[in-house]
């Protein structure tokens, strides 16, 4: 997939566990796993939304795009 997920950088930058991360999201660790290894097919908008105030960052910080050539 072009669209790379990178929580897990996020969360070392913010020093904080993928449990803290679920407790404040409100999304299971099963869920945060799927996104951190690349598995997800979707993220909702509000999911979005809520890792980015949880991170104090930006969805771009979160997202990139890599070509697949």
């Amino acid at each position: 997939m072009a669209i790379i997920i990178n929580i897990d950088v996020m969360l070392a930058k913010r020093k904080m566990s993928v449990t803290e991360l679920s407790e404040r999201v409100g999304i299971t660790i099963a869920n945060i796993s799927i996104l951190k290894n690349g598995k997800a097919k979707a993220i909702r908008l509000s999911t979005l939304d809520a890792i980015c105030k949880a991170l104090d960052c930006q969805p771009g910080d979160l997202l990139e795009y890599r070509s697949d050539n």
